[in-house]
């Protein structure tokens, strides 16, 4: 390069981050599944769908991956569970913001019962505090860890799936199949979107049912 001419700042490539994840999943050997426990164990959908690429590059295993996820999180709800029947009320009073996120799963609940309990860790709106809500209703606890225990299956097999299936095609499929599917991943974000708002519409005229109709004692 001339003297006097300044170099031209190096940006990041759009696969950069996901190279880097890869990379960063590699680097932890057999110790990943370890961490997929852990993680799962509290969140983690972006996280399994990455580790999901990643076993279609021979990184990972993905029936040991799909274990680790499953169970994780199978055993944080039931943690957030224990929570909410043993401590429910006094953390809601300690923790005020959660009272709004809470009250709104147990609506939910109240409406839709099984299944609620089977579909809520794919609800945005609730996710986060759903299991502790389960615990605050009263539901059997036996029931609620079989029904948990199903639907923690299906979460951890749709997005470790879904990341590899997405190795898949980026790795192996022609040009017009991947713009086919990035335009069905952009159509389901659309519909999750649209859900979202809907289901927000639909809370808040529950929620007036029951101001204008409280129950009786």
């Amino acid at each position: 390069m001339p003297p006097g001419v300044a170099e031209e700042p190096v940006l990041p490539q759009p696969g950069d981050q996901k190279k880097s994840m890869i990379e960063w999943i590699e680097s932890h050997g057999e110790w990943f599944y370890l961490i997929t426990f852990v993680w799962t164990f509290f969140e983690g959908e972006t996280f399994v769908i990455f580790a999901g690429v990643a076993a279609q590059l021979g990184i990972l295993r993905l029936d040991y991956l799909i274990a680790c996820a499953w169970f994780g999180s199978f055993l944080g709800d039931n943690l957030y569970f224990w929570l909410g029947r043993r401590y429910g009320e006094r953390l809601v009073a300690r923790f005020p913001r959660i009272k709004p996120g809470t009250d709104l799963a147990i609506l939910w609940l109240k409406r839709y019962n099984t299944g609620f309990i089977l579909s809520f860790r794919f609800i945005y709106l609730v996710r986060n505090f759903s299991s502790f809500a389960c615990g605050m209703s009263g539901i059997y606890w036996p029931r609620f860890m079989v029904l948990n225990f199903v639907a923690a299956g299906v979460w951890a097999t749709t997005f470790a799936g879904a990341g590899y299936l997405f190795g898949v095609v980026f790795t192996e499929a022609a040009l017009p199949i991947k713009i086919g599917v990035l335009c069905v991943f952009g159509s389901l974000i659309g519909y999750a979107i649209y859900m979202h708002r809907k289901n927000k519409k639909t809370t808040e005229a529950l929620k007036a049912a029951e101001a204008a109709n409280p129950p009786t004692p």
